[in-house]
């Protein structure tokens, strides 16, 4: 039981961490072709993908701070991956925005 607990929290941050970076990828679009409205609500979209993803990464970080060993496997180090990457993702795609936004203005 506890393998399917801890499964269904690794394909969470996977799942979760995969739609924030898509979230991010097409606000970035949207604000290049100058919809700025639907790349605020894609970001905002994103950011709460990351906040799911972190509830999974959360669920098992209580886990093993209650004394329940978790295993570390290569599906384990790949979830954290994904989800560092789309951390990284999205700040980038704030960022890459903001500078749409400046373009736009002038």
């Amino acid at each position: 039981m506890e393998d399917e607990k801890n499964l269904e929290a690794i394909m969470g941050l996977i799942m979760n961490a995969g739609n924030a970076k898509s979230d991010a990828m097409e606000a970035i679009h949207a604000a290049k072709a100058g919809d700025f409205t639907l790349a605020d609500q894609k970001v905002a979209d994103a950011e709460q993908a990351l906040v799911l993803a972190h509830h999974s990464q959360t669920g098992m970080l209580t886990q093993e701070a209650q004394g329940n060993h978790v295993p570390v496997t290569l599906l384990t180090v790949h979830s954290q991956d994904h989800l560092m990457t789309a951390i990284a993702f999205c700040d980038l795609a704030k960022e890459i925005i903001d500078l749409y936004r400046r373009l736009d203005e002038k």
